[in-house]
C-alpha cells in the first residue's frame, strides 16, 4: 500500500478521492489538499471509513508544495487543480522525487492558449530523476487517446481519419452553467477552433464548423469543431493520421447565453479596474455561475464520448467506433458527482492505480496513448466507465 497526494478539491477532485478510497489495497493512505482546506474536509468527512488526510496548499507556490510533499511523502501526486498550476506542481514533484499525473495540459493564465510544449520540455528532467509524469489522464484528454491506442493495437495497421465526438445530453436545470471550471471551459470554447489535416493545422473561427452527429442512445445533436489538446499528441504519436478533429455538443440555450456574455465583454481574460480593484471579467463570471460540483444531485440524462476512426487493416479500408455512455444519475449515486466530473475523475484514478502498481511505469513524460492500452481497457468498465465498440459500420462523417 502506498500514499497518494491529490491536489484540487473541485468536482473532479471529489471523484478522484472517492474512487481512490474504493481501492484501499492500492491507495493505502490519501491526502487531499487545496487552497481552501474546508472543501477538502467536506469531501473527506463524507467518505466513511476512508483513511483521508486533508491540507491547505497554494498550488502556485513551489516551496509550499515541496513542504507538503516532504511532510506526507506520497508515492505520486494526482493534479486535479487548475491547468495554470501544472508546471509548479511538476517542479515540486521533481524536487521531492515523486511521480506525477494530471488531467489537463498547462496553459498560461494570461493567454487563452494550451499546448503540450511546456510539459513535454520536462521529459529529460523526469527521466534523469527516474520519475514518471503522465499527462492528460481524464477522459478527453485521456481515455479518448487510450481508445485510439487500443484501436491501433487491435484493429488497424494504419489510422487515417479520427473524429473524437463528445456529447453531454444531460439537463442540470440551470439557465446557464458549465460542467467543469467555468474559467477554463469558456476560455477553451471561445478561442479559435483548429483541426489537423494533411500535415498542417487548420485554424477556424470559434464554433464556425458544426453539424448534427448521431450519438449512441441519444440521437442527433448539433456538434461543433473545437481545438482540443489530445489532437496535438495523437497526430505526433500516430503519424499516419491524415485528419483529426474534435467535436463537442452545445445546446442552443448555452450558445445564446455565451454569445451575449461575449458581446458584453464578460468572457474577457484581460483585467479591468473596478473601484480600484483589478479583476478579469471571466473571473467575476466564474464567481457568479453555479459551482460545477454542485450540479450533480438533480442532473438527468447522459454523456456519450467516443472515437470514430477510419484506416487500413490488411490492405483494406476499415471503420471503427468505440465509445462510453455515462448517466449523470449513476455518477451521482457512485460519487455524488455529475457525469462530466465523473468521466474525468475515474480515468485519473485508474491511471494512477496502474502507475502505483508498476504496470504503467517508465521514467519520462508521457501521454496516455503511449502506454499499453490493454490493462486500462480491461479494468475501466468495473470502475464505472464500460466501453462499447462497432466495427465496419458507416461513420456519420464525410471521408
Amino acid at each position: 500500500m502506498k500514499k497518494v497526494l491529490i491536489i484540487g478539491a473541485g468536482g473532479v477532485g471529489n471523484v478522484v478521492v472517492r474512487k481512490c478510497a474504493q481501492v484501499p489495497e492500492v491507495f493505502g493512505q490519501i491526502m487531499l489538499a487545496s487552497r481552501t482546506k474546508s472543501k477538502c474536509d467536506a469531501i473527506a468527512n463524507d467518505i466513511p471509513g476512508a483513511n483521508i488526510l486533508t491540507a491547505q496548499v497554494d498550488a502556485d507556490n513551489v516551496p509550499e508544495l515541496v513542504s507538503l510533499i516532504k511532510s506526507f511523502q506520497p508515492y505520486m501526486v494526482i493534479n486535479v487543480a487548475l491547468p495554470y498550476q501544472d508546471l509548479t506542481i511538476m517542479d515540486a514533484c521533481l524536487e521531492t522525487g515523486v511521480h506525477y499525473l494530471d488531467t489537463a495540459n498547462y496553459e498560461p493564465k494570461d493567454v487563452a492558449k494550451f499546448e503540450y510544449s511546456w510539459q513535454w520540455a520536462y521529459q529529460e528532467r523526469f527521466k534523469e530523476k527516474g520519475l514518471m509524469a503522465l499527462l492528460g489522464c481524464g477522459f478527453d484528454p485521456g481515455q479518448s487517446q487510450i481508445y485510439v491506442a487500443h484501436a491501433a493495437k487491435h484493429h488497424f495497421d494504419e489510422i487515417h481519419y479520427l473524429d473524437i465526438v463528445d456529447c453531454n445530453a444531460g439537463d442540470h436545470g440551470q439557465a446557464f452553467a458549465t460542467n467543469f471550471n467555468p474559467e477554463i471551459n469558456i476560455r477553451e470554447i471561445t478561442q479559435p477552433g483548429r483541426y489537423y489535416e494533411n500535415g498542417e493545422w487548420v485554424e477556424i473561427p470559434a464554433m464556425s464548423i458544426h453539424k448534427p452527429i448521431d450519438y449512441p442512445r441519444i440521437g442527433p445533436k448539433e456538434s461543433y469543431v473545437l481545438y482540443h489538446e489530445e489532437l496535438e499528441s495523437l497526430v505526433k504519436n500516430f503519424p499516419t493520421i491524415k485528419r483529426a478533429r474534435f467535436w463537442m455538443t452545445f445546446g442552443q440555450q448555452y450558445i445564446t447565453h455565451l454569445t451575449v456574455l461575449q458581446n458584453v465583454g464578460m468572457t474577457s481574460i484581460k483585467p479591468i479596474k473596478i473601484q480600484g480593484v483589478e479583476i478579469a471579467p471571466l473571473e467575476f463570471l466564474k464567481a457568479v455561475l453555479p459551482e460545477p460540483g454542485s450540479l450533480g444531485e438533480n442532473y438527468t440524462g447522459e454523456t456519450s464520448i467516443g472515437c470514430q476512426i477510419k484506416g487500413i487493416k490488411d490492405g483494406k479500408d476499415k471503420t471503427y467506433f468505440i465509445w462510453n455512455n455515462c448517466k449523470h444519475q449513476d455518477a451521482y449515486k457512485d460519487c455524488k458527482a455529475q457525469g462530466v466530473s465523473y468521466t474525468t475523475g475515474v480515468p485519473a484514478m485508474l491511471g494512477a492505480k496502474l502507475m502505483m502498481e508498476g504496470v504503467w511505469m517508465k521514467p519520462g513524460v508521457y501521454n496516455t496513448e503511449e502506454m499499453d492500452p490493454d490493462p486500462f481497457m480491461s479494468q475501466i468498465g468495473k470502475y464505472g466507465l464500460p466501453w462499447e465498440e462497432s466495427v465496419g459500420l458507416e461513420l456519420p462523417h464525410e471521408y
